[in-house]
């Protein structure tokens, strides 16, 4: 039946609306007129309307109609394959365009699954400073990291120096070490907790020479690259290490300024870390920069331990004059004596 042809249930459903707009039955009511008349899409939005309402009323411990039950059920199947068909109707048609999600802009792909909630909008959250204005991007193109394959050719001679370092289990510590100067949290039980550990070429900006000494391919490899340079601060260049079954939970790093970078050395299978939306496996040899104030997660799910090179360099998206700036701002906030817990990697 056309909606212009009269039509008594769509009539009562509209009148019961005026009285209660969030009459469930009413909403379901001309959600199945609409169906009936060809307007998939037009029923959905009454029909996720009436779901809304039926998820609402439950969070608040309120029952619902025993009778309501199976129509929720029902119109919660048609709104999924009515969200399928238009999901199918969108694919054919940019296939016909020459769209290729394998190939294509990944922005545009990454446009499609956000629109069709297949995945969730993450954004830069950092804990103590924001930039503004640079990209909201989980993992940075390869282009624009023109010094990274370099760094990437020299993963053999990187991995002998650190197995050497590993004949000397005693040399990792706990990567979060609680601090005497500032009240300590628990870090979600990473406090203290060896099963991820550091061995640190350079800290918070400086070199430890002991250990910097014994890898002198490793800083010979970074050379080139763009380090975050802040005095008493950045960059950090570590050996990072986690155990069988260990989990780094969800968090967030504190500056927007710079990318965390990772070069995998020993990396088992079953190894994943998650930046947003971008789940991906290290694979040895295979590095990547990611910015680490958009929420992130690794876990270690294989039987060996997993260890990576990590050091942070500065957003190529920031000038010359910029990355002196920052690094003017936080001199000049850590000479008032007001330096907070390290930055990290």
């Amino acid at each position: 039946m056309a909606l212009s042809e009269p039509n008594p249930k769509l009539a009562e459903a509209e009148a019961r609306l005026s009285r209660d707009p969030n009459d469930m039955a009413a909403l379901i009511a001309k959600g199945d007129a609409l169906a009936a008349s060809g307007d998939g899409r037009g029923a959905s939005s009454f029909y996720n309307a009436a779901l809304r309402i039926a998820g609402e009323r439950q969070g608040q411990g309120r029952a619902l109609a025993a009778d309501l039950i199976p129509e929720l059920r029902r119109v919660q199947a048609a709104v999924k394959a009515q969200a399928e068909a238009f999901q199918t109707h969108l694919a054919e048609g940019l296939s016909a365009a020459g769209f290729d999600p394998a190939t294509s802009s990944d922005r545009f792909a990454l446009s499609l699954d956000l629109m069709a909630g297949r995945k969730q909008l993450y954004f830069q959250q950092p804990r103590f400073y924001l930039f503004p204005g640079l990209p909201q991007v989980q993992f940075q193109p390869r282009e624009t990291l023109p010094w990274l394959s370099a760094v990437e050719k020299a993963t053999d001679d990187i991995a002998a120096e650190l197995r050497t370092l590993l004949e000397e289990p005693g040399l990792f510590e706990p990567y979060i070490q609680p601090r005497k100067d500032r009240p300590n949290s628990d870090q979600a039980g990473m406090m203290a907790n060896p099963d991820w550990s550091a061995l640190f070429l350079w800290k918070d900006g400086v070199e430890q020479p002991d250990i910097a000494r014994r890898c002198p391919r490793t800083m010979e490899a970074l050379a080139e690259v763009p380090l975050c340079r802040i005095e008493g601060r950045t960059p950090s260049i570590l050996f990072s290490r986690l155990t069988p079954g260990a989990r780094i939970p969800p968090h967030n790093g504190l500056i927007n300024t710079r990318l965390i970078c990772h070069l995998p050395l020993i990396t088992p299978p079953n190894c994943t870390f998650r930046v947003g939306n971008d789940v991906r496996d290290w694979e040895q040899g295979r590095a990547w920069a990611f910015d680490d104030t958009i929420e992130h997660e690794a876990a270690n799910h294989s039987d060996q331990d997993r260890t990576i090179l990590i050091f942070d360099v500065w957003k190529p998206e920031l000038t010359a004059e910029e990355r002196e700036l920052v690094a003017s701002l936080f001199r000049t906030i850590d000479a008032y004596g007001a330096k907070g817990a390290a930055w990290g990697v």
